[in-house]
Parts: C-alpha cells; sequence; structure tokens
C-alpha cells in the first residue's frame, strides 16, 4: 500500500490548497481516510477523515468550516480542500487510510499507511 500527498506550498493568509492524496493498493471506497499534521514541535494531530460506508466527514473545531475532505472512488484518490488559510495552519501534512471496512477514527494508531507529508506554509 502506498500513498502518496501532493500540492502543499506557501500560500498567504486568507488563501487556499488543494491537497491530494493518490492511493495505490488499497480501495479509498472500502477503507476510512485521513489528514493529519505536524507543526515544528508538535505532535502529529488529526485534521479530517472520510468514512468509506456513507461520506460522512469528521473535522477538528479549528478547521470546521474552513476544510473540506472528500473522495474520488474511481480515482482511488482522497482531497483535502483549505480554504480561509491562517498562519497558524502552517504544517506537514499527511494522509492515511485505514484497514477495509473498519470505522473512521481521529485516533493515529486506526490509520496503518501513511503517505510521505506534503508542506503547507501560510504567510502572515
Amino acid at each position: 500500500v502506498q500513498l502518496q500527498a501532493s500540492g502543499g506550498g506557501l500560500v498567504q493568509a486568507g488563501g487556499s490548497l488543494r491537497l491530494s492524496c493518490a492511493v495505490t493498493g488499497r480501495s479509498v471506497s472500502i477503507s476510512p481516510m485521513g489528514w493529519f499534521r505536524q507543526a515544528p514541535g508538535k505532535e502529529r494531530e488529526f485534521v479530517a477523515a472520510i468514512s468509506w460506508s456513507d461520506g460522512s466527514t469528521y473535522y477538528v473545531d479549528s478547521v470546521k468550516g474552513r476544510f473540506t475532505v472528500s473522495r474520488d472512488n474511481a480515482k482511488n484518490m482522497v482531497y483535502l480542500q483549505m480554504s480561509s488559510l491562517k498562519p497558524e495552519d502552517t504544517a506537514i501534512y499527511y494522509c492515511a487510510v485505514g484497514r477495509r471496512l473498519a470505522s473512521t477514527s481521529r485516533g493515529r494508531s486506526s490509520y496503518d499507511y501513511w503517505g510521505q507529508g506534503t508542506q503547507v506554509t501560510v504567510s502572515s
């Protein structure tokens, strides 16, 4: 199983970015998908997740209303649309896939494969 995250970059506060995550070796249509981020000196934290069963989405409070997670089953990809970005959103963003048919979770331990991360930097 491999995950390839892309789409990060440098953006001004208030701007937008869309992160993409291409998955091979496991179908996103039957696996929970999550996005996490890690800022310098901080632990990796949950950002968003999407259920494989009904498409339900979950977000950390700090990004609700600004970020949207989605998936494309045909392309086996997951996306994170980020709007109204703030300097505190600066981090390396990681996509992760959970076990087939598992429930969606905010916990890191529920995801068994991770992408390499993509840097998002928001300038003030």
